[in-house]
């Protein structure tokens, strides 16, 4: 024995951020089994989250920096982070309002519009092998939307809920098809866009501050389509005028609206995956609808 602390698993959030701050703990708030509130020295409040799943907490740090760096949509800053705890900024939360959401839309345009190296492109200093909530999503590279979807986010997930059971073969091949009629189904070609990638309304917080801070991202490089079609799966407060906020700042494409469902086969499929049969039978009436287009 070296006589060294031990990090990570022998470690309470306290312990973590004074350690990756550099700064006395003053108070400590568990808010559940993996996320705390920390008071550090001067008064200063941060989140402390921890994280077990290889990569996990690299991969929410480099997209908070990701997004963080447009300097569009608000997001909290990162403050340290190791293979087990991250700490970010606390956001002091308030009431959703119609003038925020507006101002979330322009925002979130400008985020999408900062672009990416490819489609699946993971944040700089992110691991090629991340997370979209607690089901793994890998980030492969592609330069063709229709075709890096089908190969990187619908299919894996597909595959891994039939082999659990919770789709059939049978029901498998439905899925199978629009992955198959993507490139006809995708609408106009977009440039990769600089995505949250997991943008439930849980994720979204109305800040005291009246402006949308975004937390627990899955950024990568993808299609602008697919963060709105993910406020729509989960609803969120005035997404009318998140709309009219982002169609103001970036116009999407004639048709956008009837291709929501192609974009939220990937978070149905992943929520199948953790969940179990409703999302499965969810994702297949999408599927469905979009082959009758």
């Amino acid at each position: 024995m070296t006589g060294r602390p031990v990090h990570g698993h022998g470690e309470g959030p306290g312990a973590a951020a004074a350690r990756l701050t550099g700064r006395p703990v003053t108070g400590e708030r568990r808010l559940s089994g993996t996320l705390a509130q920390v008071t550090l020295d001067g008064g200063q409040m941060v989140m402390v989250k921890r994280g077990d799943d290889p990569g996990a907490v690299q991969s929410e740090a480099a997209g908070l920096r990701w997004l963080g760096d447009v300097d569009t949509v608000r997001v909290p800053a990162v403050h340290g982070h190791d293979r087990h705890w991250l700490v970010t900024d606390r956001v002091l939360t308030g009431r959703p309002s119609g003038e925020a959401a507006v101002r979330f839309g322009r925002e979130l345009a400008a985020l999408h519009a900062a672009g990416a190296p490819a489609f699946g492109a993971p944040p700089p200093g992110g691991p090629i092998d991340a997370y979209i909530g607690l089901a793994p999503m890998r980030n492969g590279p592609g330069t063709d939307w229709p075709r890096w979807y089908a190969e990187h986010r619908v299919l894996p997930y597909l595959r891994r809920a039939v082999d659990d059971g919770t789709i059939r073969h049978a029901e498998a091949a439905v899925i199978e098809r629009v992955a198959d009629r993507l490139p006809e189904l995708a609408g106009p070609a977009e440039p990769p866009a600089r995505l949250h990638g997991d943008l439930w309304n849980g994720n979204v917080l109305w800040g005291a501050d009246g402006h949308v801070w975004l937390i627990d991202p899955a950024a990568h490089g993808g299609h602008r389509e697919t963060d709105l079609a993910m406020l729509h799966l989960f609803g969120c407060p005035h997404l009318d005028q998140v709309l009219d906020g982002y169609q103001d700042a970036a116009p999407l494409d004639d048709g956008w609206a009837d291709r929501i469902g192609l974009h939220q086969l990937f978070p149905l499929l992943v929520h199948a995956v953790l969940f179990g049969r409703g999302y499965a039978e969810q994702a297949l009436r999408v599927a469905r609808a979009a082959l009758r287009g």
